[in-house]
């Protein structure tokens, strides 16, 4: 057998025939907000929210581009991808708080959530497998599980969304509990802090949780378009999604790991003095 002339598996994508062409990115000290987001409205992005659902008709919402819901049915699951309300106020509250950063992103409602915010898992794996299979840019998850039994499942498919590169920004849990999938590497996981700026974020060099963003005390969208005050990881999450959008908005090509660094390189707690920061 002659093994020169045969060629090891996943060789394809790296031939001079077939070898993508990728525009350079600046190095890290060298970006700024202004290269990264500005100018950028978030328009053309598409960002699912997976959640109770989001009201179109809030006026901090606008409009949303496409709905689908996953249906729990004797038979098994099913796709509907009717025109769906709100049945809590939460999914609204974090579609809000993304249009508020992103105004001209194209607003996704995946409802995997009833009524007192709780769902199945097989729904929630469903969900994300959708929202990967219509190749949306930005996934915000402000939800989660402590469930065992689905880590390896969720594990697979948010390895799946990085290698498509659809973005998942994921909430931590509230409480000090691990939860899947905001503990993958392959996510963007957020946690609250508390300042008032909801344009601040921070970095955090000793993960799982990634970025914290503004989480506490937030005047946030609710059902019958009314508005609360709201405290939760949930909160911060969409934070970074619509900062990603915006970003993607100029910068459409970037990968995960080149959006991650890009933040990392932004983030307010980098590059100065800890005192700087009280």
């Amino acid at each position: 057998m002659d093994l020169s002339q045969s060629k090891p598996a996943w060789t394809s994508p790296f031939a001079r025939e077939t070898l993508r062409r990728l525009s350079r990115t600046l190095p890290l000290d060298d970006i700024t907000p202004e290269w990264a987001w500005g100018g950028s409205t978030g328009g053309g992005v598409r960002v699912a929210v997976i959640d109770s659902g989001i009201d179109a008709e809030h006026p901090a919402i606008g409009s949303v581009q496409g709905y689908a819901e996953i249906v729990e049915r004797p038979g098994g699951l099913a796709l509907n991808t009717a025109v769906h309300n709100d049945v809590f106020g939460h999914g609204t509250a974090c579609a809000g708080i993304i249009r508020a950063a992103a105004p001209d992103c194209e607003l996704y409602s995946m409802r995997a959530l009833k009524s007192q915010l709780t769902g199945g898992g097989a729904v929630f794996i469903a969900a994300i497998r959708w929202a990967i299979e219509q190749r949306m840019q930005v996934c915000n998850l402000s939800l989660g599980t402590t469930r065992r039994e689905l880590f390896a499942a969720l594990h697979q498919l948010t390895d799946l969304a990085y290698h498509r590169n659809v973005m998942l920004v994921s909430a931590a849990n509230n409480m000090p509990v691990a939860s899947f999938p905001s503990t993958y590497a392959s996510v963007f996981s957020v946690a609250s802090h508390g300042e008032p700026d909801s344009a601040l974020f921070f970095y955090n060099p000793e993960p799982p949780v990634e970025f914290g963003a503004r989480g506490i005390n937030v005047r946030v969208a609710w059902q019958a378009g009314g508005w609360t005050t709201a405290t939760g990881n949930s909160f911060a999450a969409p934070h970074i999604t619509g900062l990603i959008a915006r970003i993607l908005g100029k910068h459409p090509d970037l990968t995960v790991f080149q959006m991650k660094s890009i933040l990392r390189a932004l983030a307010a707690n980098v590059g100065i003095e800890r005192t700087e920061l009280r």
